[in-house]
């Protein structure tokens, strides 16, 4: 036996380069890639050429015939010629008749014309006939379908047998399809026979022309919305036709149709939208296979959410247009149309921004409105500011008023707040209640609300693992079926939202303290002061100080920054020890500027300074300053509204039950030395203890019977009990509830004055209609006595 062969195979060459089978693949793909492409290198350059020669070939005339002659028909031709008398012609004659022999059409061509030969065959056979453009209809051909029957066997073999029969088509089906041959054909001939013969009807045919194209139009939209929203998932297709009305291209109703088939089109997507947000599948949930219902479903929302972005840019690009007065080229509209349109356009955005907040490209909305606040026409900015104020009165979660406060806030910083108001005037709205504070991060941050792996497999068995897992489960499917928004996320919601609000009030009274923003900033500070965190308590502090001080601001400015300080320190300052005298000396200057003539609104906030200022900080207020509030804000009650008297006077009650000594001022007693000083600004030394309320006795002869009541109720010192306490409907009331009820915003009586009584004349009857008979003859006698005897007052003096 021979030696035993190895059963190790030899490397090979491939295997000794170790050259992989994906490389060899590359190699070879790439070859061929390269011969692919050198022969589509080779096929183009031969179809040029081709090009090349055929053109050359068009460009040469050509004669109708051509054969070859015999060559001896051309040895006759030439002696022929030879024999011709051309020494009677010019060389100039000889020249043209042999150009004019060698075309092809001289004997059937005018010999004055030199054009070149079927040139207006070739042109004529270009242009196509206008009725060879109408699209021809066929005549209808019932559809048949093959239905297969049970084959015959005989002695050839097996036959197979069939028999057509033709397809039901359900009748809706008939109908529509007859509905929408009508509704083209009449549309086609209109805009063939429109264009030459409207400019030639008076103007009463041209009007009645337009009213009955545009009934056309409605009744077609009213149609295609009827029918999708009766069944959304089999007609999407007609959303795409009733979005292409809104390019309608007849200028007689173009304006009109667009309109109503933006507003057509809001009402349908607010029908048939879904109350959940559509997100687009996944790869691998594409490539699984599914329900037939869920597949339609799936192809439903993926058109849904299509055509609802079409639409919503449609209605984007009509802003567009107008902003930036482009005027299209078909010049369908009018560039005076652009702004209606603008407008309608803006109105549903507006109305898809408040009803539809959960579904798809509802940020895309916030930042297409965002802008159109600042616009310098008044109503679409009056239209958008409104819309954002609902949204966020009616946000319970805080998602969409953070989209839209950021929005607000990059605008502002890129027009370098050069923006209006009313912009800022609508993060009043906002519905903030409850932010997280940094002590209360730092608490909850320790706190762990599950256990981690770690502590399960510790602490619990395998059996209480599985348990615990299931619960959890179990819990969160249950919160997304009652769809119930945690408070933890609507409170990280509300503090980023408050969050950047302070960013932008800060930026402005850092940057732009003259700027128009300037009173809207302050009255936000003073709405939400409480919510402010401690450390920007000095600096703003220190800023409001300023600005008071700088005598730049009106009386309402420095209400809302002596507002937002005390709202401050009646909240999470109180811990600061802090002595706002500065301030209390600055309301008490401003309490004189204020009558009747200024805006009354500026007593609400007046009321609520006086509530933070003597009625939660009466331990640091001292008597002196209480009793000098009190004495000019009895002066004050005199000079204004009648609702502003009462809510000045609730607060005087208030004042003083929490400073019985107040009393002193309903004598006429001298409290201490010196004189009471009325024009003095300084709370502290203008001595209000010499004074007596003697405002209280005039204000009790006043025309409002509240007035009146709440004069007589102070004068007593304002008891609690007996007959000059108040009623309990008074008493439980607060000075701005008191203020807002008894409001003459209509220029009315509240409550009404009474008629006066009406007083009508005695009417004595002259006569004997008032007495008897009896009385009546003894008063004739008498009379008739007196008259007979003559009187002597002479004989009375003797």
């Amino acid at each position: 036996m021979g030696p035993l062969r190895s059963k190790k195979r030899r490397p090979t060459f491939r295997r000794l380069l170790k050259t992989s089978d994906m490389k060899l693949e590359n190699k070879v793909k790439n070859r061929q890639l390269k011969q692919q492409n050198v022969a589509k290198k080779q096929r183009k350059e031969q179809k040029r050429m081709r090009q090349a020669m055929k053109g050359a070939a068009l460009q040469m005339p050509r004669p109708l015939e051509t054969y070859r002659k015999r060559p001896e028909e051309e040895e006759e031709e030439e002696e022929f010629l030879e024999s011709l008398p051309t020494d009677m012609m010019d060389e100039e004659d000889l020249q043209q008749m042999t150009a004019m022999a060698r075309k092809a059409s001289f004997i059937t061509r005018d010999l004055s014309s030199c054009g070149p030969v079927h040139s207006s065959k070739k042109r004529s056979a270009d242009v196509v006939r206008s009725y060879e453009k109408i699209p021809r209809k066929m005549a209808k051909m019932e559809e048949k379908e093959l239905i297969q029957l049970l084959p015959i066997k005989d002695k050839s073999g097996v036959i197979p047998r069939c028999i057509e029969r033709a397809v039901k088509r359900h009748p809706n089906e008939v109908e529509e399809e007859e509905e929408e041959e009508l509704t083209e054909t009449p549309e086609q001939e209109d805009n063939e026979g429109a264009s030459p013969s409207f400019m030639e009807l008076t103007p009463e045919q041209r009007e009645q022309f337009r009213v009955q194209t545009l009934n056309i139009k409605k009744q077609r939209i009213a149609s295609l919305a009827s029918a999708i929203i009766s069944d959304p998932l089999n007609n999407m297709k007609r959303v795409k036709e009733l979005r292409g009305m809104m390019m309608e291209a007849d200028p007689s109703v173009a304006v009109s149709v667009r309109k109503m088939v933006m507003v057509s089109l809001m009402e349908v997507f607010k029908d048939i939208a879904p109350t959940y947000r559509i997100r687009p599948l996944t790869p691998a949930e594409k490539n699984t296979k599914v329900k037939k219902e869920t597949q339609q479903l799936r192809e439903f929302e993926e058109s849904l959410v299509s055509q609802y972005k079409f639409y919503l840019e449609d209605l984007e690009q009509t802003i567009k247009d107008w902003k930036q007065k482009k005027r299209k080229r078909s010049q369908v509209v009018s560039f005076q149309s652009y702004r209606s349109l603008a407008e309608v356009s803006v109105r549903c955005l507006c109305e898809l921004l408040l009803t539809m907040p959960h579904f798809n490209f509802h940020n895309n909305i916030i930042v297409t409105l965002v802008p159109l606040m600042n616009d310098p026409l008044k109503t679409v900015s009056d239209m958008c500011c409104d819309a954002f104020r609902k949204l966020f009165q009616e946000d319970r979660v805080g998602g969409a008023s953070l989209a839209t406060v950021r929005v607000i806030s990059g605008l502002i910083k890129s027009l370098n707040y050069s923006v209006r108001p009313e912009m800022l005037r609508t993060l009043l709205s906002l519905r903030i209640k409850e932010v997280e504070m940094k002590k209360d991060l730092e608490a909850t941050a320790t706190k762990k609300k599950f256990m981690t792996n770690k502590e399960k497999k510790k602490n619990l068995s395998r059996m209480q693992r599985k348990w615990k897992k299931a619960e959890e489960k179990l819990e969160k499917e249950l919160l997304e079926a009652e769809a119930s928004e945690s408070k933890e996320r609507k409170t990280k919601l509300h503090t980023e939202t408050l969050n950047i609000i302070f960013l932008i009030y800060f930026r402005i009274l850092k940057k732009a303290q003259k700027s128009v923003l300037l009173p809207v900033v302050l009255e936000g500070l003073a709405n939400f002061a409480h919510l402010i965190n401690l450390e920007f308590f000095d600096d703003l502090l220190n800023v409001l100080q300023n600005l008071i001080q700088s005598g730049n601001l009106t009386n309402r400015e420095s209400l809302h920054c002596i507002q937002t300080v005390f709202t401050i320190l009646s909240g999470q300052g109180d811990a600061l020890n802090i002595d706002p005298m500065n301030f209390y000396s600055q309301l008490y200057r401003i309490l004189m500027r204020l009558h009747a003539g200024a805006p009354n609104d500026d007593i609400i906030i007046v009321l609520r300074c006086l509530d933070a200022m003597l009625t939660r900080r009466r331990k640091q207020v001292t008597l002196q300053r209480a009793m000098a509030f009190l004495k000019r804000l009895s002066t004050l009650s005199m000079h204004v509204m009648p609702n502003a008297s009462v809510g000045i006077l609730a607060a005087n009650r208030a004042t003083m039950h929490s400073f019985p000594k107040c009393d002193f001022l309903l004598d006429n007693e001298i409290q201490g030395s010196g004189f009471y000083l009325p024009e003095l600004d300084e709370p502290e030394h203008c001595n209000a203890q010499n004074t007596a309320l003697w405002e209280l006795h005039t204000l009790q002869r006043h025309f409002h019977p509240v007035v009146r009541r709440f004069a007589g109720h102070l004068s007593h010192g304002a008891p609690s009990d007996g007959s000059s306490a108040l009623n309990v409907e008074l008493c439980r009331r607060s000075p701005l509830e008191l203020f807002e009820d008894y409001s003459v915003k209509d220029m009315t009586f509240n409550p009404p004055v009474a008629p006066p009584a009406s007083k009508k004349k005695d009417q004595f009857v002259v006569g004997a209609a008032l007495l008897d008979d009896k009385l009546q003859k003894q008063v004739d006698s008498i009379l008739n006595a007196a008259e007979d005897t003559q009187l002597d007052f002479t004989a009375a003096q003797h």
